[in-house]
């Protein structure tokens, strides 16, 4: 957490189309910095500009161009600018980075109503579960329903912890067709899997309805370790202690 005091304020510019293994340049920077734990950081489009080429950059109609001048803002203690600096140099390629030296009178703060949750150490919990795959089509139906759909909301109708839909776009089954998306058919009747994970005990007790809608697919159950990070694991317990 930024402290008062000395401090560097870290400016960068970057062309707006430039790229970061595929990305743009100054979103890939922001997401740079905010999982590296910097306090805080802004990103500004100018509208007019240029650069080392000596090309100019401007929203003028007239010269409407996609590549506007970016600057990255922020402001960090010198030891965590120290550390940042070497991935910021490759990221940046042709860019600039500005350090400046500055003086944090105020640092910012976590809005009250965050705060407290904000001190709650966060807890980690670990144990056993079952991982459950369904594999099917794209257009399986259950009562006129896209099966997939009906899946989830039978899933949540009986209270399993949660479930995934994963779309691909090549496969077959028992019946060796092979199911691709292509550019002339967007719904080709692509496979689709639904990954859950809960207990052992849910899930056998839920396949007796998994069993009368799946018509035709593939049930794969598989052993996992499951492990949790939660902060508000307090009210987590209270509501455990109120449907005991």
């Amino acid at each position: 957490m930024l402290k008062a005091g000395p401090a560097k304020k870290v400016s960068i510019y970057v062309g707006e189309d430039h790229q970061h293994h595929g990305r743009s340049d100054y979103s890939a920077i922001l997401d740079f910095l905010f999982y590296r734990g910097v306090s805080g950081a802004s990103v500004m489009r100018g509208v007019a500009g240029f650069g080392a080429d000596h090309h100019m950059h401007t929203t003028r109609i007239e010269l409407l161009t996609g590549n506007l001048p970016m600057k990255i803002e922020f402001i960090e203690s010198p030891e965590k600018v120290e550390e940042l600096l070497p991935k910021l140099h490759e990221m940046v390629g042709t860019g600039l980075i500005e350090v400046q030296d500055t003086t944090v009178v105020k640092p910012s703060q976590a809005s009250k109503k965050k705060a407290p949750q904000a001190s709650i150490p966060s807890l980690r919990r670990e144990g056993k579960a079952k991982l459950m795959r369904i594999f099917i089509g794209e257009n399986d139906k259950w009562r006129d329903k896209p099966l997939h759909k009906a899946l989830i909301e039978s899933m949540r109708a009986n209270d399993l912890a949660g479930v995934t839909v994963y779309q691909g776009i090549l496969g077959y089954g028992a019946n060796r067709r092979v199911h691709r998306e292509t550019t002339l058919n967007l719904s080709h009747d692509r496979p689709m899997m639904l990954s859950v994970v809960d207990t052992e005990e849910k899930l056998r007790a839920y396949s007796p309805i998994l069993d009368s809608m799946v018509q035709q697919g593939l049930v794969v159950l598989s052993d996992v370790d499951i492990v949790k990070y939660t902060h508000d694991y307090q009210e987590e317990e209270r509501r455990k202690e109120v449907r005991q």
